[in-house]
């Protein structure tokens, strides 16, 4: 069962700057994971902690003419801190980042293969590219 999509889920709503009222609390639990992703230990305490407030719980599907397959219940919750914690135990604690451009710092997920990505997007990447361009081109002067 991939989980990717449903990490993808809790990337966006810990970006979610005004999310609906029932997930306020969550946001900010899943902001708190990505704002310890330096700290191994710290992760799996939180996402822990989450996994027992949000239990998961699978079911089998089989919609759109797939063939039989898991689910995850359609709790937001569950589905998302799920998710992130099966990015963190195949993949890596190193996966979850916040974006390095100064005036950004959003949530993101590392699925890059040699695990280098260091801006929430392209954009990001650019805006900050650019300011180090400027920066060392000032300084050349």
């Amino acid at each position: 069962m991939d989980l990717t999509s449903y990490a993808e889920w809790a990337v966006r709503l810990a970006n979610d700057p005004a999310p609906p009222p029932d997930l306020i609390r969550l946001r900010d639990e899943l902001a708190a994971v990505f704002d310890a992703a330096g700290d191994e230990r710290a992760v799996a305490e939180l996402l822990n902690a989450l996994l027992v407030r949000y239990p998961v719980r699978p079911q089998l599907s089989d919609h759109d003419g797939h063939d039989w397959h898991l689910h995850l219940a359609e709790d937001p919750a569950a589905t998302a801190v799920m998710g992130l914690a099966s990015v963190v135990a195949e993949l890596g604690v190193d996966r979850l980042g916040r974006c390095r451009e100064p005036h950004c710092g959003q949530a993101f997920l590392d699925t890059s293969s040699n695990r280098s990505r260091r801006y929430c997007s392209a954009r990001c990447a650019s805006r900050a590219n650019v300011a180090a361009f400027r920066a060392r081109r000032k300084n050349d002067s």
